[in-house]
C-alpha cells in the first residue's frame, strides 16, 4: 500500500520520534552494550540489544516473505567491511556514544555529544572530498564481492531463514551465558571435595552443558522480566516517567523499525546524517551536487533535498528531548575539558568509519544483522573488535572483565 507524500512525512516523523523516546528512556547505547560487557560483564543493555535483534529478525523476515518491505541491505563486502567497522568501533568507544546514542544524548542536553555530532559531520565532509580515492583504492580493492544476504543465498523462505537465524543466535548466546555460569575446573582436574552433581556436570560434554545451563538462565530471566511487568503496581504515569528496562525498549524499537522497513527499508543513522552534511554544504552556497559522493552516491539523482530518513533522525532528537524533559532528565550538561580530544577524535573516526563501513551501529549491528546481510556480519564484527580494543586501551590501568 502506497502512502501519499504527506503520509510518508508523518510516518518518518512518528518513527523517528518513537525511536528517540525509546532510546532515551532505556539509556540504550551500543557503546554501553559492548563496553560495559567487556569492562564489567554488565549485560543490562546487551540483553536489550539481543532481544531487539531477535524480534526484528522474526518480524522483518515475515514481512519480506509477505512482500511488505522496501528491500534488503546488501552493500558489497570484503576486508573493507571489517576495517570500516573497526574504525567506527574505535571512534564510538572513544567518544562515549554510538550514532544513535549520540543523538539521544544530544536531545537530553549533553553538549559534548553535540560536539561529537559536529565532528562526525566534519568527518562526512572530509570523506566526501577524498571519496574518489577511496572508491578506487579501498572499496574496489577491499570489498570485491557483490552484496548479498542469507535470505537470498539460502533456498528457504525468508520467514524460515529468519526463524533459523534466531534459533542459532539464541543457542550461541545460551552457550556464552552458560559457559560463564559453570564452575571452572582447577588445574589438574575437578576438586574431589566438590559436590557430586557439580563434578558430574563438569565432566559432561562442555558445550552441551553450557547451552543447557544458558537456556535455563534465559528462560528464568524472561520469566523474571514478565513477572516484573505484572507485579509492577506503580501508576502508569510513574512507570512512563521512570527509566525503562533495555529489553522493553529493544523489543519496542524492533516493532517500530518494522514500520520503517515497510515504508523505507533498513534503519540507519549515519547515512541520513551524511545527507544532512551534503544538504548543509549545498545550503551554504557550495555545489554539493558537483561533489561525487554527495551528488552521485548519497543523492543519486543530484537533487540535494531533504529525504525521509533525514526527517526521521531530526524527529529522533526531538523524541529524546521530549522524553527527557517530561521525566525531569533534561538539563544542559557541559563537557569535561580534559575529554574534549576524545569527543573530537571520536567524532571524526565515527564519521569516516561509518562511511568506510557503509553504515553505523544501527545500519550494521541492529538492522543489518536482522537482515542477515553478509556485509553487516563483517562490519558488525569489526565494530565489536574496535570496541574491545579501545575499551582495553581506555581501561588499561584498572583492567577489564574479559
Amino acid at each position: 500500500m502506497a502512502l501519499s507524500p504527506i503520509g510518508y512525512i508523518l510516518v518518518s516523523v512518528a518513527v523517528g520520534f518513537s525511536l528517540g523516546v525509546l532510546l532515551q528512556k532505556a539509556r540504550f547505547c551500543f557503546v554501553s552494550a559492548f563496553r560495559d560487557f567487556v569492562a564489567f560483564k554488565d549485560t543490562r543493555v546487551l540483553k536489550g540489544l539481543l532481544a531487539g535483534i531477535f524480534v526484528m529478525t522474526l518480524f522483518w523476515s515475515t514481512q519480506a516473505t509477505l512482500g511488505y518491505f522496501r528491500g534488503f541491505w546488501t552493500p558489497a563486502w570484503g576486508l573493507g567491511s571489517v576495517i570500516g567497522g573497526v574504525v567506527f568501533g574505535l571512534g564510538m568507544t572513544l567518544a562515549g556514544g554510538c550514532a544513535s546514542g549520540t543523538l539521544y544524548r544530544a536531545g537530553q542536553g549533553y553538549l559534548q555529544f553535540w560536539l561529537v555530532l559536529v565532528f562526525m559531520f566534519v568527518g562526512y565532509g572530509l570523506f566526501a572530498l577524498v571519496f574518489p580515492f577511496f572508491e578506487v583504492q579501498y572499496f574496489a580493492r577491499l570489498n570485491p564481492f557483490d552484496g548479498t544476504t542469507l535470505y537470498l543465498a539460502l533456498p528457504f523462505s525468508p520467514a524460515a531463514t529468519g526463524a533459523g537465524a534466531v534459533v542459532v543466535g539464541l543457542v550461541a548466546y545460551a552457550y556464552v551465558k552458560g559457559k560463564n555460569a559453570l564452575p571452572e575446573d582447577p588445574p589438574g582436574g575437578t576438586d574431589p571435595s566438590a559436590d557430586r552433581g557439580t563434578r558430574g556436570q563438569a565432566t559432561l560434554s562442555g558445550p552441551v552443558v553450557a547451552v543447557s545451563v544458558g537456556l535455563r538462565g534465559i528462560v528464568a530471566g524472561s520469566r523474571s522480566y514478565l513477572r516484573g511487568w505484572m507485579d509492577d503496581d506503580r501508576q502508569v504515569a510513574d512507570r512512563l516517567r521512570d527509566s525503562w528496562d533495555a529489553r522493553t525498549s529493544g523489543i519496542a524499537m524492533a516493532l517500530v523499525a518494522s514500520v520503517w522497513f515497510w515504508v523505507h527499508g533498513h534503519w540507519a543513522i549515519t547515512g541520513a546524517e551524511a545527507r544532512w552534511a551534503g544538504w548543509l554544504v549545498n545550503a551554504a552556497g557550495a555545489d554539493a551536487a558537483g561533489i561525487r559522493y554527495f551528488g552521485s552516491i548519497l543523492f543519486r539523482d543530484g537533487n540535494i533535498t531533504v529525504t525521509m530518513d533525514m526527517l526521521m533522525i531530526v524527529a529522533l532528537v526531538a523524541g529524546s528531548f521530549v522524553a527527557a524533559y517530561s521525566s525531569g532528565d533534561f538539563r544542559i550538561r557541559t563537557p569535561n575539558r580534559d575529554r574534549l580530544p576524545n569527543y573530537i577524535i571520536g567524532g571524526l573516526l565515527m564519521g569516516v568509519g561509518s562511511r568506510l563501513a557503509a553504515g553505523c551501529n544501527i545500519a550494521n549491528l541492529f538492522s543489518g544483522v536482522a537482515l542477515l546481510s553478509v556485509h553487516s556480519f563483517l562490519a558488525g564484527a569489526g565494530i565489536i573488535a574496535g570496541v574491545y580494543l579501545m575499551t582495553h586501551y581506555m581501561y588499561r590501568e584498572v583492567g577489564c572483565a574479559i
